[in-house]
């Protein structure tokens, strides 16, 4: 049987720079930083006081009070994410046919917040008074469940965990999916919503975050600077609507890019620190580009891992020059962090809709905060101003504790494949 194409037609996106897809891309364009001091707890012990956190998101905009407090606040982000790209996708209400639709969502984290407020709450009152949704709160699987429920998704329902590889991946697995007919709809994403004492100071104990931006917290987050220190840590949830192109064709759907091709590696390595010689992206790209049946030279745009890290940015680099030779610094390369720090798993859905969006409309974001070359890092970063530019093909990059690495590849839509 002939492979079938898939295609983007729906997009939702709950970022640091507000809780809607308009607010995410036009803050990306104006190269404008969501980064602020942390308010959701009191982080003024820690070294580290700044974050990602979502502004203005309220899950009564897409759930009942009663239900939002049996949720976590990723799978709050998720099913708005979520029910934000069935809208743009043109759905409204259940998918009209629930047994040849599916879901495939991720979280690095999941409800670690209910999992904690509950813990805390039978040392101090006791396990007679446990809260019978404790649980169920914080499983890793509630933000597919609760998409599931809202439209009613009678098909295949995947939850993927491979940190920050998570929401790549789960463009990657969707997309499968559809190619062996499993589905002909599938809403695919990745949410992180942990903003808490207990990340932020683990994450600091790993000598893992920015400390020396405190009061200048829009300047932390510097992919591919000399002066990196390190990512910063965030929130937010990516959704896609990926469909058969058969389907989105007879419906009239708008496509805003075709998934070509996706790939994972794992490093096999270390728990924290990326292969010294990035054998596992190296990997990952080139598995996508066969996957996708396209050479490297026909790649435009890169959408980086770019953390910001002293480790990843030369060592993403370093994957990318190995990949893609001298083609390398003819690339279009950004790194998306810079403005919206890393939000684990909702990070590749977020990073894969502005792949999507810099095919449909021809401009790419830039990498802000890009003040001091490094000489490891000599490619093409796209510094600080969005750039017009046609693309045919893009990747997105997704590397994540663990080893989990996952790329996708994006292509711009024709009749023709």
């Amino acid at each position: 049987m002939k492979e079938r194409r898939v295609v983007i037609t729906g997009l939702g996106a709950i970022s640091p720079l507000g809780s809607s897809l308009d607010s995410y891309w036009e803050g990306l364009l104006a190269g404008r930083s969501g980064i602020r001091r942390i308010t959701q707890f009191d982080a003024s012990d820690l070294p580290c006081q700044i974050a990602g956190e979502v502004p203005d998101f309220d899950p009564e905009d897409y759930m009942e009070r009663k239900e939002a407090r049996r949720a976590s606040r990723c799978a709050q982000m998720a099913l708005g994410a979520a029910t934000q790209a069935m809208k743009n996708a043109g759905y409204n209400g259940y998918m009209p046919d629930p047994e040849r639709s599916a879901v495939v969502f991720g979280t690095a984290m999941g409800g670690l917040d209910r999992a904690d407020e509950g813990i805390q709450h039978i040392r101090s009152n006791g396990a007679a008074r446990a809260n019978p949704f404790m649980l169920p709160a914080s499983i890793p699987n509630l933000p597919a469940f609760l998409i599931t429920e809202r439209f009613q998704v009678l098909g295949p329902s995947s939850t993927i965990t491979t940190a920050c590889a998570t929401g790549t991946q789960a463009v990657g697995e969707g997309t499968e999916l559809i190619r062996r007919n499993a589905a002909d709809v599938v809403i695919v994403g990745g949410t992180e919503a942990l903003i808490q004492e207990y990340a932020i100071a683990g994450f600091s104990a790993m000598r893992a975050l920015p400390t020396s931006f405190n009061d200048q917290p829009e300047r932390a987050s510097r992919p591919f600077d000399a002066h990196r220190e390190g990512f910063v840590f965030s929130e937010g949830s990516g959704a896609l609507v990926l469909e058969s192109l058969e389907h989105a064709l007879a419906r009239g759907a708008r496509i805003y890019a075709e998934v070509l091709g996706h790939a994972s590696s794992s490093d096999a390595y270390h728990v924290a620190a990326p292969h010294p010689n990035s054998s596992g992206p190296i990997r990952a790209m080139n598995w996508a580009l066969q996957d996708a049946g396209i050479s490297p030279e026909q790649i435009d745009y890169i959408n980086a891992h770019g953390t910001s890290t002293p480790l990843n940015d030369p060592g993403e680099t370093f994957a990318i020059k190995q990949v893609f030779g001298e083609h390398a610094y003819r690339l279009a390369i950004s790194s998306t962090k810079s403005m919206i720090g890393h939000p684990m798993g909702a990070a590749g859905a977020l990073e894969t809709i502005v792949c999507a969006l810099a095919i449909h409309q021809g401009i790419i974001p830039p990498t802000i905060n890009y003040e001091t070359p490094d000489p490891e890092c000599d490619l093409d970063y796209t510094p600080n101003t969005a750039r017009e530019m046609i693309i045919q093909y893009a990747l997105s990059n997704s590397f994540g504790l663990g080893g989990q690495n996952a790329c996708v590849i994006l292509k711009r839509y024709t009749d023709t494949p």
